[in-house]
């Protein structure tokens, strides 16, 4: 059974999420787990007030959102509802980052799929603050679905990669799953000017094919230019469904996520993009 989160503030875009993932696993048995993170809505009202005050503050908006939590998941349910689905209501006095991570822990959690903007998003970033915490900072993977994307079968996901990574047998069987799911072509992309792979990058690259055997896989290599534009650039050229990268220290995610703003990298990504952690679990 897949366990899944879907983080949410009750914005259509967050609602937008949650039905994009129950349509992408609506032949896998699946238990959802929808959180409101509702920390901030207590310290920016009642930050001033006394211990007794905040207190009652907590109380009263953990009931609120657990009604609307109740009220979005009889929303989604359907009818006749999918009898594979399970649905439970998470409202966490915590912050999102903290709240999710804790989730991670404790439930051993397959996927966090969540919205790239919201009510409470920086609409200065292509993706939403929000969502760039979740992506630099929670324990597993996640898939950021574009609030204007309709859902439908990537028949390409690009995986940009240098080969230099040790990959995490997990994260790998998440991607291979999720093409296996949509018969989708995995292409393997390598930016780079040098043809020659290190004995390191072949061990990688070799560790890569066996883990993702049941997949199509395709492997390429483009020159090196800027990195972006060149993703980006390979998106439209080859019909990219899907663009799936590894989170982990000194690769070129972090870069991206770390170093510089999305948007002044100019990555306007408009296809759902998973984003793995290279972390054992």
């Amino acid at each position: 059974m897949n366990v899944i989160l879907v983080p949410t503030d009750f914005s259509e875009n967050a609602l937008h999420a949650l039905k994009y993932a129950q349509e992408l696993y609506k032949n896998t048995r699946t238990e959802f787990y929808i959180m409101n993170a509702f920390a901030d809505k207590v310290y920016g009202r009642f930050n001033n007030s006394t211990v007794s005050e905040r207190k009652k503050a907590e109380r009263d908006i953990r009931l609120e959102v657990e009604k609307e939590l109740d009220v979005l998941i009889q929303s989604v349910i359907g009818m006749p509802p999918n009898p594979l689905h399970v649905f439970h209501a998470v409202a966490s006095f915590d912050s999102l980052v903290d709240g999710v991570n804790d989730f991670v822990d404790q439930l051993n959690l397959d996927l966090i799929v969540m919205g790239t903007k919201g009510e409470t998003s920086d609409h200065k970033t292509t993706f939403g603050s929000f969502t760039i915490e979740v992506f630099k900072y929670v324990k597993c993977p996640v898939l950021a679905i574009p609030q204007d994307f309709e859902h439908r079968q990537p028949k390409v996901i690009m995986f940009p990669t240098d080969y230099m990574l040790p990959y995490k047998r997990r994260e790998l069987k998440l991607l291979g799953n999720l093409a296996g799911e949509f018969k989708s072509e995995i292409h393997c992309v390598h930016i780079s000017d040098f043809e020659v792979l290190s004995h390191r990058q072949e061990d990688n690259k070799l560790f890569l094919k066996r883990t993702l055997s049941k997949a199509y896989l395709s492997f390429k290599m483009i020159p090196t230019q800027n990195r972006v534009e060149a993703i980006l650039e390979y998106i439209t050229q080859n019909n990219v469904g899907m663009l799936a990268m590894v989170n982990s220290r000194h690769s070129f995610f972090e870069d991206m996520l770390y170093r510089s703003s999305v948007d002044e990298l100019g990555l306007k990504i408009k296809i759902p993009f998973l984003v793995m952690q290279n972390l054992p679990r």
